[in-house]
């Protein structure tokens, strides 16, 4: 297989790329943008949870057992989104070597989300299946697996902590119920806290930023966040690119939707974007780092456009992993007139 080779024969300027994923989100968006500039680019995946990017080669492998195929290979780049396995990440390192390394962590890696600022990690934690999954295991374990990542391969790491993922792809549903409620018009529930921070970045800017790192061998530990703004200006940003006239937000205070039994941020019943004053400055990362590395960013507008779009490609009368059901919305809309 070409990648078991050395640089013979290599094109200049043409990396060999290996992703760890390339078949849902981030992961295929980075795929994408690495062959679209011409490079070579490997999926390792199971290879069941969509197609790898047209151009990309995928090989299947399972990360529970091995890298199969790839074990020893070498490639110019590695690109790992492992979600919540420190044994994947350690599996990894080991079986393959890369002149740069980077690994998808979390802005939930820090201990502290109700004071912005803060910058100690939670203790990190090992991989355990039997453990109640939770935001600060899932944070425990990326710490765990940035340390690891920084022990095999230290100045070619570029670690990337990465805020809210949003755009067209996003498995959560949490950025886009905002663009598919509003696009319906009418008078729309949102959290009255106008003055919260939100921030975001889209999917296929943060890819390319990982490419671009890749390419200019770009190290360090950055969140990887677009600016902050108020909430009232990013669902304001939104309803201005997707609402018909008319639409009226109407802001429902938290003991209303305490009451009713909404949760904030995900959930079969919330209000996505809504945190809680425990983390209230989870939005709230400096962008700053990000930004002078070379993360550049879209207007909030034009991924809620394109979220809108896949919403509409999924059906309006599916399972929502995070939003308000109408039923809710109509009852919250009632009690405050």
């Amino acid at each position: 297989m070409w990648w078991q080779h050395g640089r013979v024969g290599r094109r200049v300027g043409i990396m060999r790329i290996l992703v760890l994923g390339g078949t849902v989100f981030l992961s295929k968006a980075t795929a994408a943008e690495a062959v679209r500039r011409g490079h070579e680019v490997v999926c390792a995946a199971r290879g069941e949870s969509g197609r790898v990017p047209d151009g990309a080669v995928l090989v299947p492998v399972d990360r529970d057992v091995d890298l199969g195929p790839l074990e020893g290979a070498h490639f110019d780049a590695v690109v790992d989104v492992a979600k919540m396995s420190v044994t994947w990440v350690r599996r990894a390192l080991r079986a393959v070597t890369a002149d740069h390394w980077t690994f998808v962590s979390s802005c939930s890696v820090y201990a502290d989300h109700s004071v912005p600022g803060t910058t100690a990690t939670l203790e990190p934690l090992e991989d355990d299946p039997a453990a109640p999954m939770s935001s600060e295991r899932y944070g425990a374990i990326k710490v765990a697996s940035e340390h690891a990542v920084l022990d095999a391969v230290g100045d070619r790491a570029f670690i990337v902590r990465a805020g809210l993922i949003t755009g067209p792809g996003d498995p959560s549903d949490r950025f886009g119920y905002w663009p598919n409620r509003l696009s319906r018009g009418g008078r729309v529930a949102v959290p009255d806290a106008p003055d919260q921070p939100a921030q975001h970045v889209d999917a296929r800017d943060l890819a390319t930023w990982i490419v671009d790192a890749a390419e200019r061998r770009t190290a360090g530990t950055y969140d990887a966040v677009g600016p902050a703004n108020p909430l009232s200006l990013v669902l304001g940003e939104v309803a201005g690119a997707v609402a018909p006239p008319g639409t009226v937000l109407v802001r429902i205070p938290e003991p209303v939707l305490q009451r009713h039994g909404v949760e904030p941020w995900t959930g079969p019943k919330s209000l996505p974007l809504w945190l809680p004053p425990s983390h209230r400055a989870m939005m709230f990362r400096d962008a700053g780092p990000a930004l002078a590395a070379g993360l550049r960013v879209r207007p909030t507008a034009e991924t809620a456009v394109d979220a809108l779009a896949h919403e509409r490609a999924l059906g309006p009368d599916r399972t929502r992993r995070a939003g308000l059901p109408p039923d809710v919305e109509d009852a919250l809309l009632l009690e405050v007139g």
